[in-house]
């Protein structure tokens, strides 16, 4: 293909077809990704104000917390209003550029996260294993530079993989058969040899998942040889409970980003709807119970969001 004809294929936007197969139960369909999406603005906004407004809740592991806040913020911003206007208006057309703008915020807070709970897991393994030198270690400063190498390093992995992606020829159909344009369905639709693209996805998702999982896993490990020594069963269930959310967090993204991956690489005989949906919850659902099991599990969090619904509730009720 001469690079004058590349061009113009490349300008024409994508079609997005939502979940194959369901169109005509797409607006039944949107309801519980328009309440998942609004209960995440709701409660990743009620944490980040809550940690904003509790001056003793200004710790290295409220940071964390508010980084995840702001990732899920993000990553279901770019992925949730468009999906909805597919569902809604049958606004299936998203342009060349805005379509690999979205894969790219996709990708890059997916590997942001798993940098931020990289992160989160040492932090509980500085307080649980060298309480004395945790303030020392993890000043404020530093949470911030953590949270930022994360960010550059997301960054930084997924523009390679972007411009890969943007230099092939999309000459084939224009339709995605999905609700956004995830990554796999966009490159079966290149009329070029994807292998370099596919080879770099690959290597990236291996060594940052891989490293991330292996460094959480080698941390858990030597905070359940420290609670084990502890004298008391008290003092054990104290410290492990200060782990339960952040392991319940874990399991959460790891396992429901595999399940979906897998689902898209291999059908397994399931009908292509299903792949989808299993694909656009794990977009939408993560992000929404993040700051519900923060608020069941931390009870700093549960007592300073109490504490801001009552002052919000008092204003609300004052004479003007």
């Amino acid at each position: 293909m001469s690079t004058t004809n590349r061009s113009n294929a490349n300008s024409l936007p994508f079609l997005l077809m939502g979940i194959p197969g369901l169109e005509t139960l797409h607006v039944w369909i949107s309801i519980p990704f328009c309440f998942t999406y609004i209960m995440t603005l709701l409660g990743n906004s009620m944490i980040l104000l809550t940690v904003r407004l509790d001056k003793s809740l200004h710790e290295p592991m409220y940071y964390f917390i508010c980084m995840l806040a702001v990732i899920d913020l993000t990553f279901s911003t770019a992925v949730v209003p468009k999906m909805l206007g597919v569902f809604w208006l049958d606004s299936r057309e998203i342009g060349f550029e805005a379509c690999f703008i979205q894969m790219f915020f996709i990708h890059t807070f997916t590997a942001v996260e798993s940098g931020v709970l990289l992160a989160m897991s040492f932090d509980r393994y500085v307080a649980i294993c060298n309480p004395l030198r945790y303030t020392t270690i993890l000043t404020s400063s530093r949470t911030i530079q953590l949270g930022l190498l994360s960010l550059a390093r997301g960054a930084g992995v997924m523009t390679p993989l972007m411009y890969l992606l943007t230099s092939l020829p999309y000459c084939k159909s224009r339709v995605i058969p999905h609700s956004y344009c995830e990554h796999m369905a966009v490159v079966e639709l290149a009329c070029a040899d994807p292998s370099v693209s596919d080879l770099y996805s690959l290597i990236v998702a291996t060594l940052l998942v891989g490293a991330d999982s292996a460094f959480i896993t080698f941390s858990y490990g030597m905070i359940l040889r420290s609670v084990m020594r502890l004298p008391s069963q008290e003092a054990r269930l104290k410290a492990l409970r200060t782990c339960g959310s952040h392991v319940s967090i874990i399991l959460l993204f790891y396992t429901g980003g595999l399940l979906s991956m897998y689902l898209q690489m291999f059908s397994f005989g399931l009908a292509p709807h299903v792949q989808v949906l299993v694909a656009d919850f794990y977009l939408t659902v993560p992000p929404m119970l993040n700051p519900v099991i923060y608020g069941i599990k931390v009870k700093q969090i549960q007592e300073g969001m109490f504490k801001l619904l009552r002052q919000l509730a008092g204003l609300a009720i004052s004479p003007a």
